[in-house]
């Protein structure tokens, strides 16, 4: 069974300048190596005229990469990398996209600038715990639709919602929530609904940081 580890939520994009030199740093939830390799593809592409894409990503099934992209060897990917290390976040993609601005920053001002780009990329992203969720279903009539559709956006992973002869919810719940959710649509419905479990899923839970 895939244990809970800790993940990005989002995709993000972070701007500064050092200096005169551009820092775009990007942060991509990907779950293979094919994934990220075609996400750095796209940010190339954008930016074919930027002086470096440095970039690193981390997967939960244990792989690792990253690159300089042309910078001096440890200024770039490997501070890159670490910011992902540090916080112990797998299943990203970091890419830091440079132009250089005309004045040299030297090693210890590279390393710098993109640690910094890199975190910020991913403080921009979020970051969850990619976690157990149960998955539910269960039904309303029309007018008590708008008494809970507030209440299950807040509290759940809306997979979808069916506007038939009544309004079917299907949603993803995290495990150690579910029963709480469960009793609350109860309550909210006066014992009309009855949430029922369907499956499992992994999904990134956000975390409190």
């Amino acid at each position: 069974m895939l244990k809970p580890y800790r993940t990005v939520l989002r995709p993000s994009e972070t701007e500064f300048t050092e200096k005169k030199s551009r820092f775009i740093g990007r942060c991509f939830p990907v779950a293979s190596e094919e994934e990220a390799m075609e996400k750095l593809k796209e940010v190339r592409k954008k930016h074919f005229d930027a002086t470096h894409n440095c970039w690193a990503y981390a997967l939960s099934g244990g792989a690792q990469r990253f690159s300089d992209d042309g910078e001096p060897g440890g200024t770039a990917g490997m501070p890159i990398m670490d910011t992902l290390i540090r916080r112990d976040i797998k299943d990203a993609l970091i890419v830091v996209t440079r132009y250089f601005g005309g004045i040299l920053l030297g090693s210890g001002g590279l390393v710098r600038a993109y640690s910094r780009s890199a975190s910020d990329a991913l403080g921009a992203a979020g970051v969850g715990l990619m976690s157990p969720c149960r998955m539910l279903e269960f039904s309303v009539d029309y007018p008590r639709y708008g008494g809970i559709e507030g209440f299950v956006k807040l509290n759940s992973v809306v997979d979808g919602i069916d506007f038939l002869e009544r309004v079917g919810f299907r949603v993803s719940v995290p495990e150690e929530k579910a029963e709480g959710f469960i009793a609350s649509v109860i309550e909210l419905t006066d014992g009309r609904a009855e949430p029922v479990s369907v499956g499992e899923r992994f999904l990134a839970v956000p975390l409190d940081e």
